[in-house]
Order: structure tokens, then sequence, then C-alpha cells
């Protein structure tokens, strides 16, 4: 009976596993159709290089300040270390690399948690926060881009969909904080949290507030503007280098679909997904289908490969190995339920 309910676990947990490879065949399938290789080849050959190293120093940068945010976030918790904070990222960025359904975000918050001396409760718990903080820019970007960039009626659906579910999503977690606040300033104590699911949930809800009400998450707000305009300059100027010609504001649209689409799911590297959805973000406004196709293969290529070097030198600096990382992305899960579950 114990091995039926294991088999049925590890069968669950091959179906993200399945979707994810399956959406990458998928996008390249659609990518590849019709594609005229030496068209989009020829138009590699006459890429800018001086804007393609200039949108790879941004796109660099913006996971500097990523981890500057990050080291903000997590100040109520104890001191963490900017050095160390940068090569948790970049180590995590190196395992999305090499790894499907992007266990980065598991394994830098392990190392962290590891050198700093934080439950890896709470260092998830600001993950959490970062991508509440992301969704909030990006429904606000988009938005505001939408009054100077003409997009098609299906996406403003999406947009106004999206707008909703995030203004949901952050009225539930004020009201959270607010209760909280209320439960704090009238039993100045909250009693220790059980491993029953109510506990869980105080236990987050404590941690949340705390991030919330500190005065370091003002100044990680600020940081979470200038990530995503690091990253709009880096796509900006892999465009001209390719000759586009698209503008910047078309350029936040263009990000913002890439960054909804390679949260699905996804094969190592955001292998194919990244590529179909950023062809996809540039066709919305005109451009042929091998152009499209082309730049995305070349920027995806591009912004890709200083990772590769970046995070496998964090790796090593943080003492792990190839096989090290694969043991703790296989097995955090795991202790961070056993964790949630003793404490």
């Amino acid at each position: 009976m114990i091995s039926l309910f294991q088999n049925g676990a590890q069968e669950r947990s091959r179906v993200p596993l399945i979707l994810g490879y399956g959406l990458a065949v998928v996008c390249l399938v659609w990518l590849l159709r019709d594609f005229h290789i030496v068209k989009a080849m020829r138009q590699m050959a006459e890429a800018d290089w001086r804007w393609v190293l200039l949108g790879m120093a941004f796109d660099v940068l913006s996971y500097i300040i990523q981890a500057i945010r990050w080291k903000f976030l997590l100040t109520p918790f104890g001191r963490v270390r900017l050095t160390r904070a940068i090569r948790s990222v970049y180590a995590g960025l190196f395992a999305n690399l090499v790894f499907p359904l992007r266990p980065g975000e598991f394994l830098r918050s392990y190392l962290i948690s590891n050198s700093e001396g934080i439950s890896i409760g709470k260092v998830l718990g600001s993950v959490g926060v970062e991508r509440l903080i992301d969704l909030v820019i990006a429904t606000a970007s988009l938005g505001f881009v939408s009054l100077f960039v003409e997009l098609p009626r299906k996406f403003k659906s999406a947009a106004d969909t999206l707008g909703i579910v995030t203004l949901f999503v952050v009225a539930i977690i004020v009201v959270l904080i607010l209760y909280l606040e209320f439960r704090l300033g009238k039993h100045q104590e909250i009693e220790p949290a059980g491993r029953h699911l109510p506990g869980k949930i105080m236990r987050a809800l404590t941690g949340l507030h705390a991030m919330g009400t500190a005065p370091s998450f003002y100044p990680a707000v600020l940081t979470s503007v200038a990530m995503p305009a690091c990253q709009v300059f880096a796509l900006w100027s892999m465009m001209k280098s390719y000759g586009l010609g698209l503008s910047f504001m078309a350029c936040v649209v263009v990000l913002l679909v890439i960054n909804l689409g390679v949260s699905l799911p996804n094969a190592p590297a955001n292998f194919g997904s990244y590529p179909f959805f950023c062809a996809l973000g540039v066709s919305v406004f005109g451009v042929d289908k091998t152009t499209a196709a082309g730049f995305s293969i070349f920027a995806f290529i591009a912004l890709t490969f200083p990772f590769v070097f970046l995070g496998f030198a964090a790796l090593l600096r943080s003492g792990m190995t190839l096989r090290s990382m694969r043991e703790k992305v296989t097995g955090i899960p795991g202790r961070v339920s056993s964790s949630s579950a003793t404490s």
C-alpha cells in the first residue's frame, strides 16, 4: 500500500516535467515551421555586436539588482552579505539552465539560508514576495505602455484580466497584513505556530508582516523597478543590434510576454519557450515570422551565454559541484516540507 502511494506521488511529480518538455516541443515546432534559415542566418550575421555586448551587460546587471533587492527583503531576518546574495542568484540561474522546471529558486534559497543562518521557510517567503512585487510592476507597466502603444484587442483583454487578478491578490495580501498588524498591536506577541495548517499560515503571515512593515521594504520596491528596466534595456539593445526598429515601449510589451510565458513549466534554460514567446511578442508589432523567429533565437543565445560562465563560477564559489547541486535541487522541496511540519 505504501509503495502504491509512493508510485502515485512519483507519477504526479512527473506531470509538470512532461508538461514542460511538451511545451518546449510545441513551441519549437511552431517557431521553426515555415522558417527561412538562410534569411535568418544573414540577419544574424549583420547584427551590430556593440549593441549585443551592451544588452548582455544590462542583463547581467539586472540580476545584481535582484540580489540587492533580495538583501533588502531579508533584512528583518538577518544581515545578508551582498556578495553571497549575488552568488546565490547566479548559482540559481545556472540551475535553471541545467534542470527543467526552474529549480534555481529553491537552490538560491538553500544557499543563502545555509550561508546566512536564516530559515529556509523565511527565505522562500522572500522569494514569494519578490514574485508578487514583480507581478504588480508588470501589471502597472503594461497599463502605462498601453497608453502609448496600440495593442491588439485580445492582448488588451488579457492585460485587463491580469490587472484584475493582480489587484485581487494584492488586496488579499494587504488585508492579511493589516489583520496581523491589529493582532500584534493587541497582543504584542503571537503564539508559536504549530504543525497544523493554521500554524503554518500564521508563520507565513508573520514573515510577510515582518518584510512588508520593515523600513528596508521601500528600497526593495525601488530596486524592483530598476531590475525590469535593465532587462528592457537589454532586450531593446538586442533589437537595435538586429535592426528591428521597434520602440522602447514596444520592447516593454515583448518583455512582459516573455516573462509571462517562461513562468509556465519549462525545459532547461527555457529552451523553446523563450524564443517562442519572444517571437510572439515581436510579431504583435507586425514583424514577419522569419525575422521574429530569427531574432528570438539570436536574443535567447546571446542573453543566456553569459550566465553559463557566471552561474558555473558562482556555483563553484559556493562550494558545490554539479553532482551536489543535483542532489540539493531534488532534495530541497522535501526538506522544506519536513521542516514546515516539525517547526
